[in-house]
């Protein structure tokens, strides 16, 4: 950037108003030229080159939104960012103009320190610099239309301070993507906060959350002041706290209780769900009022289906990633498993890539990964090597701790259980780590023995022993 003063355009019918931002922008070191009308603001950006825009939303000759819209349609070399000044509590006209482009707003009457913040903020994003720089991370390239839509759109989003709402199923890149809105933002040398909202208890969100003033205990919100906090699955949120997220976007400002709640707080939001938040809302467990305010900008992350020609690239790329500790070339896949893994459906997305790759990469017996070695069929768990006669109804036929009967009466570690695990993968995982901890035992950890117990390679038992965490033990 050149150390030329930056110059804003603010666009407002009272002169008092024009004052006092003219000041404060004057202290910043920003000059200010001022137009009073649509028409006015207009011929100004037809005339000389600015860094930002301020503009009122209701004017003599027309309205804010109006000139949100203009400044969106001007040239590349022309394009400025754009904020809006609301009437307080209008969120209405606010969530309108973020829509069009705009990319924050501030309420009267207008509060100096908000000002200044919004101020920094569209210099930083006149710069541009983070779009000539960043590049996206190796999960979003690719030249499949679904991706480089999405590629774009994020280019777009990421100028703005809008809410962005995420939509795309399990293991598709959701939290990628908001890492990627947020490094190509003004907000990217700030923090980004990543809310698990299924992970959390209920009783303890609002502590995690706004933190507490009794124990000074500081939460997510308050340590992400100034950067992106980014709400995986919001759909999860208790009742009680989506109320409270209301109040903190329309307020700017933690809840009375919490800790720092006095603090101003200037934090971008995004968030995500599996399924469209409008069924959520539908159905009456999130509220429709918090759904409007998140629901700004709406960006779908496509699944692995729907980039197929991205699959070649992809791979090399895990491939790479996934051998980079190990010594000797990284093997490649195959033509053959190439096209393998483009007929495939992954229902896990790129999270399911990257385990069958791994997998694939540790069993493969050459430097090429074939069909057979992806094992595309189905995810199998080990083998349970079989019980020696005499346990069957002795210390074996009562369950112990940990384990579940059947209602035939038999028992086994680890039946599967909804309250024990959260998904399919995990109960696998539990009858792998099982089976694998019983060979061991039986051979007193004699790992060649264990691995010929389970009818698997030395090699794969080494693998699935630095998976379950169980290689050192």
């Amino acid at each position: 950037m050149t150390d030329r003063q930056p110059i804003a355009l603010v666009v407002d019918d009272e002169p008092d108003i024009c004052d006092l931002i003219s000041m404060t922008l004057q202290r910043m070191h920003v000059r200010a030229d001022i137009a009073m009308s649509v028409a006015e603001a207009r011929r100004r950006l037809h005339e000389k080159q600015y860094d930002f825009c301020l503009t009122d939303m209701r004017l003599p000759d027309g309205d804010g939104l109006d000139l949100v819209a203009t400044i969106q349609n001007l040239p590349a070399d022309r394009s400025l960012p754009v904020a809006v000044i609301t009437a307080h509590g209008n969120m209405d006209t606010a969530i309108a103009a973020l829509k069009l482009g705009a990319f924050d707003f501030v309420s009267k009457p207008v509060n100096l320190a908000r000002l200044r913040t919004l101020v920094q903020m569209a210099l930083r994003l006149g710069e541009d610099r983070y779009l000539q720089k960043q590049e996206f991370p190796a999960l979003l390239q690719g030249q499949s239309s679904a991706i480089q839509t999405l590629r774009n759109t994020i280019e777009k989003v990421a100028r703005s301070n809008a809410p962005v709402h995420l939509v795309g199923e399990a293991g598709a890149g959701k939290e990628l993507t908001a890492r990627s809105i947020h490094q190509l933002g003004p907000r990217a040398d700030k923090s980004f906060t990543t809310v698990h909202c299924s992970g959390i208890p209920a009783e303890q969100f609002e502590q995690v959350l706004f933190g507490d003033k009794d124990d000074e205990s500081e939460g997510l919100l308050a340590a992400a002041n100034e950067g992106t906090v980014f709400f995986d699955e919001i759909a999860e949120l208790p009742t009680e706290i989506q109320g409270k997220l209301i109040q903190v976007i329309e307020e700017k400002r933690l809840p009375a209780g919490a800790y720092k709640s006095s603090m101003p707080l200037d934090v971008r939001i995004i968030s995500s769900t599996r399924k469209r938040l409008s069924n959520h809302t539908r159905s009456g467990h999130f509220r429709s009022d918090l759904y409007f305010r998140l629901n700004v900008i709406e960006l779908v992350v496509p699944p692995l289906r729907d980039r197929i020609d991205d699959i070649p690239l992809l791979s090399r790329f895990l491939l790479r990633r996934l051998n980079e500790n190990q010594s000797g070339s990284t093997p490649r896949a195959s033509q053959e498993a190439i096209h393998s893994l483009q007929s495939y459906s992954f229902p896990g997305n790129l999270r399911e890539l990257e385990n069958i790759l791994e997998r694939a990469l540790t069993l493969c017996e050459s430097s090429t990964i074939r069909p057979q070695d992806l094992d595309l069929g189905g995810t199998h768990p080990v083998p349970v090597p079989p019980l020696p006669a005499k346990a069957v109804g002795s210390e074996f036929s009562e369950p112990a701790c940990g384990e579940r009967s059947t209602s035939e009466g038999a028992s086994y570690p680890g039946q599967f259980s909804a309250a024990d695990h959260e998904t399919l993968d995990d109960f696998l995982e539990t009858i792998e780590r099982d089976a694998i901890e019983l060979a061991l035992s039986q051979t007193r950890w004699n790992k060649t023995a264990a691995a010929a117990k389970l009818g698997i390679s030395f090699r794969s038992l080494r693998y699935r022993l630095k998976k379950l965490g169980l290689e050192n033990e």
